[in-house]
């Protein structure tokens, strides 16, 4: 890899978003309310952005959307070190064009999505993917997020793996994302791994994981909930964390009750009073006026701030 006198910042830490994707209505990205929406979530407390992941739609993306968008958040003032955006593709070319693409610009980290077509394959072939990426880029400031989130992907990084990409780049692999939705997989890595930057996909094990080492949450919620999640992470180690949690559990039960990236855009399209926030881009379809509403509602009756 080459040398450079220049690396990243310390590892992440906190409750991150993986930012929603707003489209115009043919379908483009927009970027005005992609850029607002940003440094909305950074004013309620959010402590990074992971651009481009799941909840994002970062997959009905195209590789030149995500580079401008990118671009545009830094050109916008967003401060880079902020932005973990999502890289991983299925093509080494891709991942390693989005990876090089993200450290140009100085963002503190990349989340990587193991290659997630073929299914079934060994450790040793996602092994030698995530290597590739990192031997091609060549960058001392990258900082690799594994993204772990076998329910969508299929595909995931076992606990042989992460130790070994651990091993082999100790100064680049430097956190997980757990999106397995299995709490005894995020203690298994919290408990093998002391000192990595492990994220738990849902906010439910914020407390839990925090408690455990770990660094904090990547959470669909934090598109709208940031403010209260912010708060559970600053007053983890009070007294009122069992209370926090438990409200922000019942919310994201809530969520969890509806198609989850129709429902936060929807939620989103609530707290702005704006429509246009619940389009999706195809396969993805909005939710249906009487289901946003039912959302809406109960949402309110759990304490939910429903005003941007």
């Amino acid at each position: 890899m080459a040398d450079s006198k220049i690396f990243a910042p310390k590892t992440f830490a906190g409750v991150l978003a993986p930012v929603l994707t707003p489209f115009a209505a043919d379908l483009s990205p927009d970027r005005r309310r992609f850029l607002a929406h940003c440094h909305w979530l950074l004013d309620e407390g959010i402590n990074g952005l992971a651009v481009f992941g799941t909840t994002s739609e970062a997959n009905s993306l195209s590789r030149e959307e995500r580079m401008e968008l990118l671009e545009a958040l830094v050109e916008d003032g967003v401060d880079s070190a902020l932005l973990m955006p999502g890289t991983g593709c299925c093509a080494i070319p891709d991942t390693v064009r989005l990876t090089a693409h993200a450290v140009g610009l100085g963002c503190g980290g990349v989340l990587l999505l193991p290659p997630f077509y073929y299914k079934g394959v060994s450790d040793e072939g996602i092994f030698a993917s995530v290597a590739e990426t990192i031997e091609r880029v060549g960058d001392a400031r990258l900082r690799v997020y594994l993204y772990h989130i076998p329910p969508m992907a299929q595909v995931g990084y076992s606990l042989d793996l992460v130790e070994r990409l651990r091993n082999r780049y100790p100064e680049t692999v430097v956190g997980l994302k757990d999106s397995s939705g299995d709490w005894s997989n995020t203690a298994a890595i919290l408990e093998r791994f002391p000192g990595f930057a492990t994220f738990v996909g849902s906010e439910a094990y914020l407390l839990d994981t925090l408690r455990g080492g770990g660094a904090g949450s990547i959470t669909a919620a934090g598109n709208v909930n940031a403010a209260a999640l912010r708060a559970l992470y600053d007053a983890w180690q009070s007294p009122m964390a069992d209370t926090l949690q438990a409200q922000v559990t019942a919310q994201r039960k809530v969520m969890q009750g509806y198609p989850l990236f129709a429902g936060l855009k929807a939620v989103l399209a609530a707290m702005r009073n704006d429509p246009d926030w619940n389009r999706l881009r195809p396969p993805l379809t909005a939710l249906p006026a009487e289901q946003a509403a039912a959302l809406i509602e109960e949402l309110r009756r759990h304490d939910f701030p429903l005003a941007a």
